[in-house]
């Protein structure tokens, strides 16, 4: 009792510790790196099964899979493929889960394992489709500043687009890349920057297609218009980083109660348990 009681506290405020700081401080770019690992296992796997290269996608994961950039090349099938192989991966773990499970809850494992795995790529989806639109968002005012002063300067929209774009690496950069090879092309640019629409759905992207739109319906000059749509995707980030922060708040003070301040008591406890049972204090006896 004396000689592992101390040290098993220690060890367990460590890995607090060590899991607090991870989520608080951790490198994007090895999550992503671990990410796309996980899914190119993930795709390989689900193609095994002889059902998921006939299984038809969902009428609206085309459109989420475009939302999100196509992420590492995916397209629909190969989607319904991670969905598939998360689905198995998930019922693999449920089975030891729901024999340790007591009473009546190993059933219950048995069906949320494999459901869980097969939504999982859908909150992945989402949560891709959120952080593009967060980086959108960031990347309109400063590039529609770029875009006035491109059209004023007497390019025509596509092509302005187009070289705005080349300016960039965000994902807004991308899309006006896109508008301006598909009007290259030969598509209409109302076509054109209505399929952003859909690989962009967010409200600031649809305003200025539709202002774009009017403006040159009516013959609107486009510096004025693109002015306007500057000022209000700047009030819009500026919304939306203010109430980021206010979120951001509580979430760092959930992590540093639950994983921080536990850590730092169980180092506390662990002294105290040292010094009582180790010998360097002892208890009063009663005479």
């Amino acid at each position: 009792m004396t000689g592992w009681l101390a040290p098993l506290l220690a060890l367990a405020a460590g890995v607090l510790a060590v899991l607090g700081l991870a989520q608080l401080a951790g490198t994007r770019a090895k999550r992503a790196r671990d990410r796309s690992r996980l899914v190119r296992a993930l795709v390989a796997g689900g193609f095994t099964l002889r059902a998921v290269r006939t299984l038809a996608p969902p009428a609206d994961l085309r459109a989420r899979v475009a939302a999100a950039g196509t992420p590492g090349g995916l397209g629909a099938r190969e989607v319904m493929a991670v969905k598939a192989a998360a689905a198995a991966t998930g019922a693999g773990l449920a089975l030891p889960l729901a024999a340790a499970a007591p009473g009546r809850l190993g059933p219950l494992v048995v069906v949320v394992g494999p459901a869980a795995g097969f939504l999982a790529p859908d909150l992945w989806l989402g949560r891709r489709v959120r952080a593009r639109a967060q980086r959108a968002r960031r990347e309109l005012p400063a590039m529609l500043d770029l875009l006035r002063v491109t059209v004023e300067a007497g390019g025509s929209l596509a092509s302005s687009l187009g070289a705005v774009g080349e300016r960039g690496g965000g994902a807004l950069a991308v899309e006006w890349r896109a508008v301006a090879r598909e009007v290259a092309l030969g598509v209409g640019l109302t076509d054109a920057l209505a399929a952003m629409t859909q690989r962009l759905p967010q409200p600031e992207i649809q305003a200025l297609v539709s202002a774009l739109e009017r403006a040159r319906r009516h013959g609107a000059p486009l510096g004025e218009t693109l002015e306007a749509q500057a000022r209000d995707a700047r009030f819009a980030l500026r919304r939306a980083v203010q109430e980021d922060a206010a979120k951001a708040g509580p979430k760092i003070q959930l992590v540093v109660a639950l994983m921080l301040v536990p850590s730092v008591l169980l180092l506390v406890a662990a002294a105290l348990a040292a010094a009582l049972l180790g010998g360097d204090a002892s208890l009063p006896v009663a005479p």
